[in-house]
């Protein structure tokens, strides 16, 4: 297993290719719907004006993402009274949800990973291949084996979203990954979608 530091750069991405299992360390960000939707309403498609504490959180955010990544996750969290946080649970949610936003976040805050479940389509593959980037597969149903990753919560924003939407900022130790899309037009998804498709087909054309 490859280990590799947060942030990555552009040479250690193009190494990555799909199949190829990785250990994280160093400092990521949660974001699920609503961060995306924010991220790509307030100031990539600039179509929402900055409310709040909206530019301040987006400061930060640019440091912080840069060279770095992005994990879909609607963690557990504790300690919330006291904001001693901590995750109890941060399994990995469903990625192809953020599909329309994605590869323009990627770009925008210069994104070298993504990690979630389930792979994502045609537009983030484009977009790994052009920042470039890579798209990692976490292990689901294992939402407090992963926990155990995440040594420090360094912050949050966006609270008010909702503690599931909002952007952890959490450093993590040997975060178990596998890179299912690679900066080289390859997915794993696709090629399992494409031959769960013949593998069906040809089950229909079979006469009974």
């Amino acid at each position: 297993m490859r280990e590799i530091t947060i942030p990555i750069s552009n040479e250690v991405i193009r190494e990555l290719t799909v199949g190829e299992p990785v250990s994280l360390n160093g400092i990521l960000v949660t974001g699920r719907d609503a961060a995306h939707k924010w991220m790509m309403e307030t100031f990539i498609k600039k179509t929402r004006q900055p409310q709040g504490d909206d530019l301040q959180a987006y400061e930060a955010l640019k440091k912080l993402l840069d060279g770095a990544v992005i994990y879909h996750c609607g963690p557990v969290v504790s300690g919330l009274a006291t904001k001693d946080y901590r995750f109890v649970a941060a399994g990995p949610t469903t990625s192809i949800r953020e599909e329309p936003y994605q590869a323009d976040v990627m770009k925008h805050f210069n994104l070298k990973g993504v990690i979630g479940k389930g792979g994502m389509g045609a537009k983030t593959l484009k977009g790994c291949e052009e920042t470039p980037g890579v798209y990692f597969h976490a292990i689901g149903g294992a939402a407090s084996f992963i926990a155990q990753s995440v040594t420090k919560v360094l912050g949050v924003y966006k609270l008010e979203f909702g503690v599931p939407e909002a952007m952890w900022v959490i450093e993590v130790k040997n975060f178990p990954v596998v890179v299912t899309m690679d900066s080289h037009g390859q997915s794993q998804h696709a090629v399992v979608d494409q031959t769960s498709r013949q593998a069906l087909d040809e089950l229909l054309a079979q006469p009974y």
